[in-house]
């Protein structure tokens, strides 16, 4: 199959989702328990983007400036340092630690 099909297939799946989300009743919207699997499932993904992004490269795992970075990234966000301090850590300890010769 072509490129062109596969990518409207994505496109009429990826609205029909958005569909079906309008018809879920409001009262299992309202329910607690929903806005904390909601809330919890955001945070899943959000981490298991950020290791796969700090240690993939390709298909090999590849241990470089990228985990100096998160590493110093989450000793700010530790100290509860704002998001942008947060941002300018990380990529001050990457740019350093290549600046001293890792990958």
């Amino acid at each position: 199959m072509s490129l062109w099909l596969w990518l409207l297939v994505s496109v009429v799946l990826a609205y029909a989702t958005k569909l079906l989300g309008y018809l879920v009743p409001a009262r299992v919207l309202a329910n607690p328990r929903m806005s904390h699997v909601a809330g919890t499932l955001t945070i899943g993904l959000l981490a298991s983007l950020t290791v796969v992004n700090a240690v993939a490269s390709g298909t090999a795992v590849v241990l470089d400036a990228r985990i100096g970075a998160l590493v110093a990234a989450a000793i700010a966000l530790w100290l509860k340092a704002p998001f942008l301090v947060v941002v300018l850590v990380g990529a001050a300890a990457a740019a350093g630690l290549r600046l001293l010769g890792w990958p």
